[in-house]
């Protein structure tokens, strides 16, 4: 996970999952995670990226994550691992399920996929977060550039 908020409030073992609230006692992340070798050292799960499974809760009563199949990286962290790599926007495709959405759509390891549904993505979060929006079957399409050239890859998305 990326984006997470530290906090030093106490999470212990079998609270996580509580909510994280600031000073006007607004919800603002969910309490997941301790450094168990930190003393007061916790992460939060940011509640934008909550909402739309909360939401889907209590819409249908039930969360199914839809999935495009894919596993990539940021421009911030693909720089450590391809040196020779340089991108300004988008996420770089590091591999692709072979029971996912996105295998045998023309989605290749090592192109970069800069848009989905025309909503720009820097980061996996960015990913992440508007699918959380969208159901198993639901059509999306990408915006992927490889060596240059800029195309479009369309798919429905998988259960993951």
């Amino acid at each position: 996970m990326e984006d997470l908020i530290q906090t030093d409030a106490g999470i212990n073992n079998g609270n996580s999952g509580g909510p994280l609230v600031n000073e006007n006692g607004e919800v603002i992340g969910i309490n997941s995670v301790k450094i168990e070798n930190a003393e007061g050292i916790g992460f939060a799960i940011p509640i934008n990226l909550v909402k739309p499974i909360i939401e889907k809760i209590e819409e249908t009563g039930e969360f199914v994550e839809a999935s495009i199949g894919i596993y990539a990286y940021d421009k911030e962290v693909i720089q450590y691992l391809e040196e020779d790599l340089d991108f300004e926007t988008g996420i770089y495709v590091v591999s692709i399920n072979k029971n996912g959405a996105a295998y045998g759509k023309g989605l290749l390891v090592g192109d970069i996929i800069s848009k989905i549904d025309g909503v720009s993505l820097n980061k996996m979060n960015d990913l992440r977060e508007y699918i959380y929006t969208k159901n198993v079957g639901d059509e999306v399409t990408l915006t992927v550039e490889r060596k240059g050239r800029t195309f479009q890859v369309k798919m429905n998305l998988g259960k993951k």
